[in-house]
């Protein structure tokens, strides 16, 4: 009996995203003067200057980063592998927190390039606390998560001109519809 009647489209809703000057002052929130600001700084300037999704972030192996050529070898959803071009500003933290952070913390082997204290990988609950306290700390009031920076990554792209087409690749959308929400 429902065979002609078609399901209401699900209205797209414009993501939550943070001004230039609100990224820069959570930007400004870890600071530089412990272990763990260090990486902590670190994460988000990677989060933010690549726009990757937090897991990717968090599963991010110290083998695919390219510190000469200034890119990230992402394995996104469904395994897809990607290539995000990553600057010199965020390269510079990462660069500080693997000669000075990481191996105090690699306390065995470990390929993941963020880790907690013990040797662990990063969790994504912490790192979503840490986000809120940052946030919190900057005067940020308003909801905000890991994937904020990923909203306001893209959007300050394409408000400086980047093309879209280019945007959905940094991102790993595979359909440009998922893109054009920004």
């Amino acid at each position: 009996p429902t065979e002609g009647i078609q399901s209401p489209k699900i209205e797209k809703r414009v993501p939550n995203v943070l001004t230039s000057n609100e990224v820069a002052l959570l930007l400004e929130q870890p600071k530089n003067v412990n272990l763990k600001g260090i990486r902590d700084k670190a994460m988000l300037e990677t989060m933010y200057a690549s726009g990757l999704r937090v897991s990717e972030l968090l599963s991010l192996q110290l083998g695919n980063i390219n510190f000469n050529e200034g890119y990230l070898k992402i394995k996104g959803k469904g395994s897809k592998e990607r290539i995000v071009p990553i600057g010199e500003f965020a390269l510079d933290f990462i660069n500080r927190y693997v000669t000075l952070v990481r191996p105090k913390y690699a306390k065995n082997r470990t390929k993941y390039l963020f880790l907690n204290r013990d040797g662990a990988p990063i969790s994504r609950q912490y790192f979503w606390r840490q986000i809120k306290k940052y946030a919190l700390k900057a005067n940020i009031d308003r909801e905000i998560s890991p994937h904020t920076l990923r909203h306001s990554f893209a959007t300050h792209l394409l408000e400086n001109g980047a093309n879209l087409k280019e945007v959905q690749e940094m991102l790993g959308h595979t359909k440009i519809e998922t893109t054009q929400i920004y």
